[in-house]
């Protein structure tokens, strides 16, 4: 009798095992992250990279952090040698994600009942559930397309010929959030689908840069990221956060403010850093959850748990199916 039992419980668990294994086979595994360019290390000083000597294919990027100095050593053994390395990065380099502490508010912003930034999650303290979550889809693709396509499908500076002002069909609005209502949920990523990541940083000019373009570019508005809030607040619910293709996941419009002192600027990071979102910046091809079922889909974001950081690079992945 126990050989008959355990022969079936051994059966059932070869049953379940296979199953689980043909599942996970059957899954997408979408990549969302831009390789990081590195090059070596300047003579004498080991924290700023020497641009005129990239490691392999590597071209500088525009960004607020400087270039990944990348330096070798070697650890010898009788059958070759281990390849070290250290490198000097900027925390808000190429594909990254914002921890909730990126931002400090002043008492001005600093809204009632929100923790202040220092009360926030570090790096070191998300957890997995801050890192995973289902994907909600935001898909502006092919709205931004045919503006593009205006002007021979390239961005122009010039809102007169490519126009993605708050003021635009052009951009993330309320409405496009009011669509997704019924989706979001505790711990949901709400991805945006721009296709903008065709123009990543393609200069050494961040102004000047066709994926800046002048700051006129799409993202989320103010009046998009006020329709997130007021549903978290009719459902008693919070996401996890936000994932975009620009520099900030606000439009271009709302990342450069009114003036030249950044006055009213960056209105997601300003607002949903004090609910505990994170957001992850210069996401690679979104346009990749237009070829699978979205909602299927689980983001994963590598965030790296270095202590009291306020954000770090990611590999940004998402399993589909």
């Amino acid at each position: 009798m126990y050989e008959r039992i355990s022969t079936l419980v051994v059966a059932i668990a070869t049953m379940v095992l296979a199953g689980s294994s043909a599942a996970i086979a059957q899954q997408t595994v979408l990549d969302l992250t831009h390789p990081i360019p590195t090059f070596k290390a300047t003579e004498g000083d080991p924290s700023k990279a020497d641009t005129t000597q990239p490691w392999l294919d590597s071209k500088a990027i525009p960004s607020f952090s400087s270039q990944a100095a990348l330096s070798l050593s070697k650890f010898p053994t009788n059958q070759g040698f281990f390849d070290l390395d250290a490198i000097m990065l900027g925390g808000h380099h190429g594909t990254h994600m914002d921890a909730a502490t990126h931002y400090v508010n002043n008492d001005e912003t600093q809204q009632p009942g929100n923790p202040k930034a220092d009360q926030r999650k570090y790096l070191h303290m998300l957890d997995g559930k801050d890192l995973t979550g289902r994907v909600v889809l935001v898909d502006l693709g092919a709205r931004v397309q045919k503006e593009l396509d205006k002007n021979g499908g390239k961005p122009s500076p010039d809102t007169s010929v490519t126009d993605f002002s708050n003021a635009s069909n052009n951009v993330v609005g309320a409405v496009d959030i009011e669509a997704v209502r019924d989706k979001l949920d505790n711990g949901v990523w709400i991805v945006i689908n721009t296709g903008w990541s065709q123009f990543y940083f393609q200069g050494t000019d961040l102004a000047k840069d066709p994926y800046v373009n002048g700051w006129n570019f799409p993202g989320i508005t103010p009046a998009a990221v006020d329709k997130i809030i007021e549903i978290e607040e009719a459902k008693g619910i919070r996401i996890n956060g936000l994932v975009a293709e620009g520099i900030g996941v606000e439009s271009g419009e709302s990342s450069r403010g009114e003036d030249e002192s950044w006055t009213n600027s960056w209105y997601a990071h300003v607002v949903g850093f004090q609910r505990g979102w994170k957001i992850v910046e210069n996401a690679a091809d979104l346009a990749q959850f237009t070829t699978v079922n979205a909602d299927s889909c689980t983001l994963v974001v590598g965030a790296p748990k270095w202590v009291r950081g306020g954000g770090g690079p990611a590999r940004v992945l998402a399993l589909c199916g």
